[in-house]
């Protein structure tokens, strides 16, 4: 039996729509996701097997001018996750359209050379007749091989858009097992959930100033698992909003992650959190390795 395996390199601006493309690809919730822009801070391996094929997909954090350490070990993670992949796909927001950073992104692309595709996600939102001059101008800016309109929200021309995916990728053997679903270690997994959460819950400043740190993974005799995980945070102020009045929110934070983790882990999860306040985490080395980043030196 001939098998396939690759690469694929999900690129775009912040919110255009990456994280929710690879959890409806794989069918699984591998990449957090909220209405807010720069929910995903490092790469997120998503698995698709699909008719002797293994597409690794590769879910990069937006890509932004970035001002802090974290945001530039960000960006540095985005374009890195599309150094070594088969094939780049640039994901724009339709109802967005050409904005000064998806051109950025584009002519990016365009000078970086390799295979690329172009992806218009969010095409429920918008008339079909509003998409044939934004793809006409991003091709003036770059060359892409194949360009297809989905709705990773409804699922629309995400099937068609996999199928594609399962003929580019190159002949060669499965780099992981057919059953698992990505590289992300549950660690890790679990207090991305957490984080996610925090972005749904909070408001302005707040998720962007917070970090999460799974602090210990005790497997228990029944089964079950004990999770002990510290949210740090940059400012006083911060630390209040996420505890709530009483504690409330901090709890309803808790239980919404601990649903999804018993989800994800198929088994009971106990699930304990701390709050703690660390000014200057974001600029922190220590900080940016415990979330999979590094720092680019630049």
């Amino acid at each position: 039996m001939t098998t396939r395996c690759g690469f694929v390199a999900l690129m775009g601006a912040p919110n255009a729509g990456k994280s929710t493309l690879l959890n409806r690809l794989t069918g699984a919730k591998l990449s957090i996701v909220s209405p807010k822009a720069q929910t995903t801070r490092f790469r997120v391996l998503g698995i698709l097997m699909q008719d002797n094929a293994q597409v690794l997909l590769v879910d990069t954090p937006g890509i932004f001018k970035p001002k802090r350490k974290l945001d530039r070990a960000m960006v540095n993670a985005a374009w890195t996750g599309a150094e070594d992949a088969d094939l780049m796909v640039l994901i724009v927001d339709a109802k967005v359209g050409m904005r000064d950073n998806v051109r950025e992104i584009a002519q990016t692309v365009s000078q970086r050379g390799g295979r690329a595709w172009l992806v218009l996600n969010k095409t429920d939102l918008i008339e079909p007749a509003a998409l044939l001059p934004l793809i006409a101008q991003l091709n003036e800016i770059a060359t892409f091989e194949e360009t297809f309109m989905v709705s990773a929200n409804t699922g629309e021309g995400v099937a068609e858009l996999a199928a594609a995916f399962v003929r580019v990728v190159p002949e060669g053997p499965y780099l992981y097992p057919e059953d698992d679903l990505t590289d992300l270690p549950d660690r890790l997994l679990a207090a991305e959930l957490v984080r996610e959460q925090i972005f749904l819950q909070t408001h302005e400043e707040v998720p962007y100033g917070a970090t999460v740190e799974t602090e210990s993974w005790q497997e228990r005799k029944d089964g079950s698992v004990r999770i002990d995980a510290t949210i740090y945070v940059a400012r006083s102020g911060h630390k209040s909003i996420l505890i709530g009045a009483k504690g409330a929110r901090i709890k309803e934070i808790g239980e919404k992650a601990r649903g999804q983790l018993e989800h994800l882990l198929e088994r009971r999860v106990h699930l304990f959190l701390n709050v703690k306040e660390r000014a200057g985490w974001d600029e922190e080395n220590a900080r940016l390795r415990a979330i999979g980043l590094e720092d680019p030196g630049k």
